[in-house]
């Protein structure tokens, strides 16, 4: 990140003088966060492209103070303006941190065999990282981009010194996806943001406790003041059948979607500094296989949340799949849905 000194004395000269006219704010501002970008960027943004997304920035906080918006519309101005920020790496879903973990009938089976077998503890640490980044944008409307998105998901025997404190599981979700804002209004709710895309999640092991699959899937979201809700079907890919269990090639976990199912429903409603969340999975079945979440947030200062989840079901984990486990967690929100 290399700028020459001619133009950072430049950068300087103009802040020194927009800062002795007092009588227009405004342009200040827009003068410190110019010479902010300018010094911490590097040689690929041209000095127009900067003070291009200072005015952008500087008008969407104004926007941010208005109670007139709801969190969700908030969240999209945020969003917004961090991804035109080259420095800045925008989340995806929630990012928190939880070392404490209490599990119910923790699933030891596919470890028999393995060091770990009869000793992994009910008590671990569980964390989710969560981001993404535009690839291409306003490619039909002004609205809409294609994205890149990671997520990572690890359960950590963070206490288990016994067998060395190690990373039970861990996933990881690449997706690209195609998505665009809306304001469709039926009734009392609008629909804000709709999303196509396509995703791989893995555990990254070898035989035989390796677990895969491949979505093409779709996501609603809809909301109305304070509550969101979302739904998100989905199609899995399907894959060739193995004719040894051992073999890398072909199909990990043939019956994941008996477990899974083909949609999740979410729910999320803002309560002043607190959010509560509600995921419900169902494989549409009679014996009703699936999945529900509980979120709760809550301040913990102007930097981070406090973070509760409560899980029930199938399928927190690629490992879990097929295994209905039970887990209740408190930690630390990095970043939140709102």
């Amino acid at each position: 990140m290399k700028r020459s000194f001619l133009g950072i004395l430049l950068a300087v000269f103009v802040l020194a003088a927009s800062s002795t006219c007092a009588a227009d704010k405004t342009d200040n501002k827009l003068q410190q966060c110019y010479l902010r970008q300018f010094l911490k960027s590097d040689e690929i943004r041209t000095t127009g492209e900067i003070e291009q997304w200072c005015k952008m920035h500087l008008e969407n906080q104004k926007l941010l103070e208005s109670e007139a918006l709801s969190p969700l519309e908030k969240r999209i101005i945020r969003e917004s303006d961090s991804l035109d920020n080259p420095n800045i790496i925008t989340s995806h879903k929630r990012n928190y941190f939880m070392p404490a973990t209490y599990v119910r009938k923790m699933n030891s089976e596919p470890y028999e065999g393995t060091p770990y077998a009869g000793k992994l503890d009910n008590l671990e640490a569980k964390f989710q990282l969560s981001l993404k980044a535009p690839v291409f944008r306003s490619l039909l409307t002004e609205k809409d981009a294609v994205y890149f998105g990671f997520t990572l998901q690890s359960y950590w025997q963070m206490y288990n010194s016994e067998i060395s404190s190690p990373f039970r599981e861990t996933n990881y979700q690449p997706e690209i996806f195609y998505g665009y804002l809306n304001d469709l209004k039926v009734g009392e709710w609008t629909n804000r943001v709709n999303i196509i895309g396509i995703e791989h999640q893995s555990n990254g092991r070898i035989q035989p406790m390796s677990r895969s699959w491949n979505r093409i899937y779709a996501h609603f979201v809809w909301e109305n003041d304070r509550w969101v809700i979302g739904f998100r079907p989905w199609y899995r890919i399907p894959e060739d059948k193995k004719d040894d269990p051992g073999q890398p090639d072909g199909d990990d976990n043939p019956d994941i979607y008996k477990y899974m199912g083909y949609y999740e429903f979410t729910t999320d409603y803002k309560w002043d500094s607190q959010s509560f969340s509600l995921m419900l999975r169902n494989n549409l079945t009679s014996n009703g296989q699936g999945a529900v979440q509980l979120e709760w947030t809550f301040s913990l200062g102007s930097r981070f949340r406090g973070y509760a989840q409560y899980f029930h079901g199938y399928g927190e984990s690629l490992i879990d799949y097929n295994h209905s486990i039970e887990r209740f967690g408190i930690g630390i929100l990095l970043t939140d849905f709102f």
